[in-house]
This record gives C-alpha cells, structure tokens and sequence, in this order.
C-alpha cells in the first residue's frame, strides 16, 4: 500500500513537472515594447481584416502549440534615423538640410499589422525605408520654399514634411514621434550674406553703446580726478595755513623781549608770512599745472575724441549728401569768377592801353622837341666853331702864309692825287718804257705837278695881298680862303695845261 501511495505520488509529480514543461513551452508573454506575430492558423482580430492568418498579442502572454504556430517579436521600441539631404530652394539656391526622425511601430494592431507584413524579418532597415521617404518628400518642400522662409519658420518646414510623410508611414505602420530640423547648410555663403546687414547692425550699436559707456567711465574717472586734485590742493593750502599760524605764534613768544628785538622779530614775521603765502600760492599753482590741467586736458582729449568719432560717423552721410551740391556750386562760382575776371581784365587792357597811347605821344613829343633843341644847339655850335675856325685861319694866313698854304696841300694831298689818278681810270694797259727810268720819269712829273700846285697856292696869295682881303666881285671863298680877284683868276699858271 504504502508503494503504490508513493508509485501515484510520483507519477502525480511528474505529471505536474510535466504539464509545467508543457506549459512553458506553449506560454508566450509579450514585453510591454514588442508585439508578438503569430502565425500558422486563422484567427481573427479586431480591426483586421478576415483571413490574414496571424494573431497579434501585445502586453499579455497566449498559449502556442509549438509545431504548429510560429511566434516572432516585432520591436515596438523608438528607432531614429539621421537626415541628411541635399536640397534646392525655390530660388535655385543649393541647401543641405540635417536633421532627425524619431519614429516607432504603432500601437494599434492595424500599424503593428502593416509594420509585421513588411519589416518582421527586416527591422535594421527600417531606418534607411523611412531616410528614403522624408529625404523625398523634404527635397519637394524645400524646393517650395525660400531661404528666408526656412530660417524663420522651421516649424512650418516640419510641419509640412510630417504631413506629407504621414500617408506614407502610416501605409507602412509607422508613426513619428519626432522630427527635428537641426542645421541648414549653406555652401553658397547666401545665409551668411543674409546676417550680415543685421550683424553690422548689432556691432554698430554695440560700438555705441560701448563708445557711450567708456564717455561715461572717463567723464566720471576725470570728475573723481578733479575732487581729489582739490582735496588734495585744500588740503595743503590748510597745512600752510596752520603752519604760518605756528610761525606766527612762535615769533608772537619770541617778542617778549626787548623792544628793539621785537621790532626786528615783527618784520622777520611778516616776511616769513608772505613766504609761506608765496610757498602756498605757488604749491598751488604747481598743482593746477601738474595734476588738474593734465587731468582736464585728458579728459577734454578723449572727450572730443569720442565726440569726433561719433560726428564723423553722422557727418560721413551728409557730407557724401551734399558733396555734389558743393561741387555744382563751386562749378557756378568758378565759372562767375572767370567771368568777372575776364571783364575785369579787359577794363584794365583798355585803360592800360589808352595810358600806353597817351604815355607814347608825350615821350614822343617830348622826344621831338629834345632833338629839335639838339640840333638847333648843335648847328649854333658848329656855326660857332666854323667862325673861330675861319678866324684863326685867316690870323694863320695873316703870319705865315706859306705855312697854311702847306697845311691845307697837305691835309687835301690824298685829294689831290686820287684826282690826278682818274685821268687813269679808264687805261686798260699801260705801257711804261725804259723800265725804272720810265717809272722814276713818272713819280718825278707827279711830284713837279705837286711843285706847281704848290707855286700856283703862292701866286694866289700874292694876288689875295695886293688886291686886298675882300673880294670885289662877291666870289665866295674857296676852301676857306678868299676867292682870288680878277687879275689872280686871269694870271696863267707855269704847266696848265
């Protein structure tokens, strides 16, 4: 008995063992991110179809007779996928547009149905089909839309591409939970050009506003500057003043003696005071020339530089403005100018001329009046030495007439002889006979024509002496000399011819 008590206990153990083995192997349990397919009989499930063939169990476990049904997981987990797609906008510029997509298999059986029928066996490509898919529908959109609408609206971007994937991925029994855009790339430089009006603009009013807080820095470091250069000038001034005090004090004690002393104290008092008054004046004076005078002139320096920088910014625009006002203007001025002027120099062409003309007609005049004194005191002058000329030839004759006679034959010899010349003039050949005989012949009846010239002057003189010195016939004088008389001009002459 108690065998076979233990024969049935075992055999109950066993069976328990067994059937727990069995239902291990039979019993599958879905984790709560996994749908479990299973296949190789018909059932039917809500919301699917009739006849599909395939049991869907999510989040609860479900008996399998092993052999005859198949059971595969289908991951319900979140999976992403890099985006990375070289777009076109609308204005033809070329973009590259990254970014991510958060996506999972759908809840419902109708999603993990479609996702089971089309990645059970595929799963790691499930990211590269849904690249595919918003790479496609993200170049179309991209090319729709302009730079500037993609920087400032993204969400738009998103939007639009979600619902353009979402026929797509609910077909494939996807759902996105995420899409974000992260980075427009742009290797055309076209946004960076976008930010720079806006970048100049920041950097210009920073440059102000750092301009107007350093103007504020050194007006207050120059005003604390100033109160301490004063503190430190009435600080000194008040040392002085106490100093002279003690001084004064210290020789008021010392007058206590004689009087005479005292006198002599007082005055050395009132020369230290003015000292120490001159001391203090001009410690004064050395702190207004080496503590405050630089400090203002600083101060003024960076003020008005900061003031010039500001107005040159302000005055650039109106100066380039008004620049070519400023040049029409000088153009109109320099062409009135040049017309004034010309006038101005034609006046004064005129008036100088008619000056010339006048100047010229006095010099002439002047000119003809001073030659007319000239020769007139000329032809007196001549006149005048003729007379005394024919004065002193006429006392010569009286004394020595052969002398003058001499003179004058000498002075006209040349005369004389290039007249007794041309009565040659016309030979073409002369022929002289007995050689130098013939030429001594020659020069000796050149020399008696002289004789006889001279013999002729002698006999003129004779007859010029015994007719008397005036001429009664009123015959001009001949070379000076009184013409001969009657008797004279009738004498022959020894050789005339």
């Amino acid at each position: 008995m108690p065998m076979v008590v233990g024969v049935v206990a075992g055999a109950a153990v066993l069976a328990l063992i067994l059937i727990v083995v069995i239902f291990k192997l039979m019993w599958r349990v879905a984790e709560p991110n996994e749908a479990l397919i299973i296949s190789g009989s018909k059932h039917r499930t809500e919301g699917i179809e009739e006849g599909m063939g395939f049991r869907i169990v999510t989040g609860r476990g479900t008996l399998v007779m092993p052999g005859v049904q198949a059971v595969r997981k289908l991951s319900l987990d979140l999976n992403e996928t890099q985006l990375s797609v070289d777009c076109v906008t609308h204005q033809g510029i070329p973009l590259k547009v990254r970014g991510v997509v958060i996506f999972k298999v759908g809840d419902d059986f109708v999603s993990i149905a479609n996702a089971g029928r089309r990645f059970l066996d595929q799963q790691k490509l499930m990211s590269e089909r849904v690249h595919n898919v918003f790479a496609g529908h993200l170049r179309s959109i991209v090319g729709g839309l302009t730079v500037e609408d993609m920087i400032r609206d993204r969400d738009k971007l998103t939007g639009q591409t979600r619902a353009a994937c979402g026929t797509e991925m609910e077909k494939l029994g996807l759902i996105v939970d995420s899409l974000q855009i992260h980075e427009i790339e742009d290797p055309t430089g076209y946004i960076k050009n976008l930010a720079m009006p806006h970048a100049a603009a920041v950097q210009r009013d920073a440059r102000i506003a750092q301009a107007e807080a350093n103007r504020l820095a050194t007006e207050a470091e120059q005003q604390a500057s100033a109160r301490m250069a004063e503190a430190t000038r009435d600080s000194e001034i008040l040392q002085a003043g106490y100093q002279a005090e003690r001084d004064h004090a210290a020789a008021t004690s010392r007058q206590a003696g004689p009087l005479a002393d005292a006198g002599a104290r007082q005055e050395v008092v009132v020369q230290e005071t003015r000292v120490a008054e001159l001391e203090a004046h001009r410690r004064e004076q050395q702190l207004q020339a080496d503590v405050r005078k630089p400090a203002d002139a600083k101060a003024y320096e960076k003020r008005t530089l900061a003031e010039a920088e500001r107005d040159v910014r302000i005055s650039a625009a109106q100066a380039k403005a008004k620049e070519t006002e400023l040049a029409a203007a000088a153009e109109a001025t320099r062409v009135k100018t040049a017309a004034s002027a010309e006038a101005e120099a034609t006046k004064t062409r005129g008036a100088a001329a008619a000056t010339a003309t006048r100047a010229t007609g006095e010099a002439e005049a002047a000119a003809a009046q001073a030659k007319g004194l000239a020769v007139a005191e000329s032809t007196r002058a001549k006149g005048l030495a003729e007379a005394e000329a024919i004065a002193a030839r006429a006392a010569a004759l009286a004394e020595n007439q052969e002398a003058v006679v001499a003179q004058q034959l000498a002075e006209n010899w040349p005369e004389i002889v290039r007249a007794g010349a041309e009565a040659f003039g016309n030979v073409e050949h002369m022929v002289v006979l007995n050689g130098a005989d013939g030429m001594s012949d020659l020069f000796a009846k050149a020399l008696t024509m002289g004789g006889t010239g001279l013999g002729l002057a002698r006999q003129l003189l004779a007859s010029m002496n015994q007719g008397g010195r005036e001429d009664k016939d009123g015959s001009p004088p001949v070379n000076g000399f009184p013409a001969p008389g009657p008797a004279a001009r009738r004498t022959p002459v020894e050789g005339d011819a």
